[in-house]
């Protein structure tokens, strides 16, 4: 299938790091012809790390994609029922978010663009990056796993050795998992190797 024409909501939340695996995905999006809408946590809007200052990220994403930011939770909600998107992706997905959301506390826009998506029918893909995923945060992980419309990027131990719970998405699969999505599918196979030696 084509993602021409598909509206995509992109949220991002707060795994800094990952900014710069997640943004040429965002670009390669809008490449192959879909509509993207950033969405983005309150954090990536405030918060300078060594990865990067919140107002160089942003103005990547403003220079990828001509749709508005998404920053609250009054702009998030018409995307239920008067704006729906094709698909809502959410890169990188920490472990923090991933919990509220399987436990459906929606307290920021980005979780807000995936319940109203969620309302509708629609795919919410989630590309993971979490140092706690094979912890605390692995029930969380495998609640989402088995919700309906949910979507998973392919991910895997990123640094097995130093980080031993960490889990982190393929973000390059992050199209064709998309693609896959809006056809009810999930890209396979789900848990992959990230990195080998």
């Amino acid at each position: 299938m084509t993602l021409k024409g598909k509206h995509i909501g992109f949220g991002l939340t707060g795994s800094h790091c990952t900014y710069g695996e997640v943004l040429p995905q965002m670009k390669k999006l809008v490449e192959l012809g879909a509509k993207v809408t950033p969405f983005a946590t309150f954090t990536v809007e405030s918060t300078d790390t060594k990865f990067g200052d919140s107002d160089d990220w942003l103005a990547q994403i403003a220079a990828i994609t001509p749709e508005p930011l998404v920053n609250s939770i009054v702009k998030a909600e018409p995307f239920g029922p008067t704006t729906p998107l094709d698909c809502m992706v959410i890169a990188p997905l920490t472990g923090n978010s991933a919990s509220k959301f399987a436990n459906a506390l929606t307290d920021n826009p980005v979780l807000m663009g995936a319940k109203a998506t969620l309302r509708n029918g629609n795919p919410v893909v989630l590309g993971i990056s979490t140092n706690d995923a094979l912890g605390l945060n692995g029930v969380n992980i495998m609640k989402l796993m088995g919700a309906k419309h949910i979507y998973f990027i392919p991910f895997g131990q990123d640094a097995p050795d130093k980080k031993p719970t960490s889990l982190v998405a393929r973000m390059e699969s992050l199209p064709e998992t998309v693609e896959a999505a809006i056809l009810g599918k999930q890209l396979q196979p789900v848990i992959i190797e990230k990195f080998r030696d």
